[in-house]
């Protein structure tokens, strides 16, 4: 079987949960059977690599187009590195796509090689109404592309029951179509690590408790709404917020106005981690020495970054969207904090001061009770050894693709 990836995000050029899905997707794709199995990836970028039966090669045209509106070049630049890409496939089985940014790419792929299209529904652009400020009308085409991929597409990997539901909806893919295949986690990588020295190092005091944010500073990931938290919060806690990679320089503005108000409506002290840590030990480090992780998303198909801190027996506290409730079991591994009403078409709060109160509350709670964050932590640890590994994860996504050459 020869098969191709398609994504945008690879390492090192990792920013979302798309791109470590892909990264510990292919690694453990190539690892099963690899006398009997190709994997091609191509992505955005300079890589350039080949491991065995695992290739890599980025994409990264010296041409650069523009537009009347600065928005849409990132589209338009996403649109001619799909049609190079689409170049570079050959007598691939199965093309596998991963987001909007490859979908174009995929469904030339398709016809070209006759492949059967395979893509994995990370998050759908109708319910992410917010990237219009980051791409302006330009967010129209990617969710044309995005559209007709889905109808195109001979199977779905939906991430979660959630998303399986939402890719019927919206797009009508028959449910015979759609399978669900949870992300995973390197067990062997993400695992209780302390060391006090990395904290330190971030400004951070390893004699006193903090709640830990890891996540884009975009609307989908609701860091808004838990920066309008902090100020409900217990005294004697900090906060640790790891907020990188802004949709735009509009909301890293808006993300500094937050901060300097909340800094001034409370004691507790705030940590603002900007920039991209690595290695990535040093995030497991975090994780591990947090009292509490706070997932306040209001889009999440997923939610990658909650199985990081449950493997390293660190309990979580999210909003109870998406297939959260698929990974944290409330009152279990965690607790889940749930939307009263969400706006129709931005999926914003309806009472975002409502939210921003039921989250702390949640985290006050939780605070008061150490054993209980200690069990939770440890059943966390648990849950995500028996159901989350990469491997079963690479070996369902196997099967999925057998299923589809049989019925070609």
């Amino acid at each position: 079987m020869k098969i191709a990836i398609l994504t945008n995000e690879y390492p090192p050029y990792v920013y979302g949960g798309a791109g470590v899905h892909v990264e510990y997707l292919t690694r453990e794709l190539a690892a099963l059977d690899h006398r009997e199995h190709e994997v091609q990836i191509f992505c955005f970028g300079d890589q350039r690599k080949q491991r065995g039966n695992l290739s890599v090669r980025g994409v990264q045209p010296k041409l650069k187009l523009t537009a009347h509106d600065p928005r849409h070049e990132k589209f338009l630049d996403t649109i001619l590195r799909d049609i190079v890409m689409a170049g570079l496939p050959k007598d691939v089985d199965i093309v596998h796509c991963h987001t909007w940014y490859s979908h174009f790419a995929g469904c030339l792929v398709k016809q070209l090689c006759g492949a059967s299209l395979v893509l994995t529904s990370h998050s759908l652009e109708p319910h992410r109404p917010w990237k219009a400020e980051q791409l302006g009308t330009a967010y129209h085409g990617s969710s044309w592309i995005e559209r007709t991929a889905y109808q195109n597409a001979d199977g779905v990997v939906a991430v979660s029951k959630a998303m399986k539901k939402d890719v019927h909806d919206l797009y009508g893919v028959p449910f015979d179509k759609i399978r669900v295949i949870h992300n995973g986690i390197d067990l062997n990588q993400y695992k209780p690590t302390r060391n006090p020295k990395t904290l330190r190092e971030f400004g951070i005091d390893p004699d006193a408790p903090y709640i830990f944010f890891v996540g884009r500073v975009t609307r989908q990931k609701g860091i808004v709404h838990l920066v309008n938290a902090i100020k409900y919060l217990r005294p004697g806690i900090q906060v640790v917020l790891h907020a990188t990679a802004p949709d735009t320089e509009e909301m890293a503005e808006e993300m500094k106005r937050k901060l300097e108000q909340a800094r001034s409506e409370t004691t507790n002290r705030i940590i603002w981690l900007a920039d991209v840590i690595r290695p990535r030990e040093k995030v497991i480090h975090l994780y591990t020495h947090a009292a509490i992780f706070v997932c306040p998303s209001v889009y999440e198909p997923f939610g990658i970054i909650n199985l990081e801190a449950m493997a390293c027996e660190t309990p979580v506290v999210a909003s109870a969207v998406g297939g959260i409730p698929e990974v944290v079991e409330h009152g279990e591994t965690g607790l889940l904090v749930f939307l009263d009403a969400v706006h129709p078409t931005n999926f914003e709060p309806l009472h975002p001061e409502q939210f921003a109160r039921d989250l702390a509350a949640t985290v006050n709670n939780l605070l008061e009770t150490p054993d209980r964050m200690r069990a939770m932590g440890m059943r966390a640890r648990k849950q995500v050894e028996e159901h989350f590994s990469w491997t079963t994860i690479a070996r369902q996504t196997l099967s999925f693709y057998r299923k589809l050459l049989s019925q070609r």
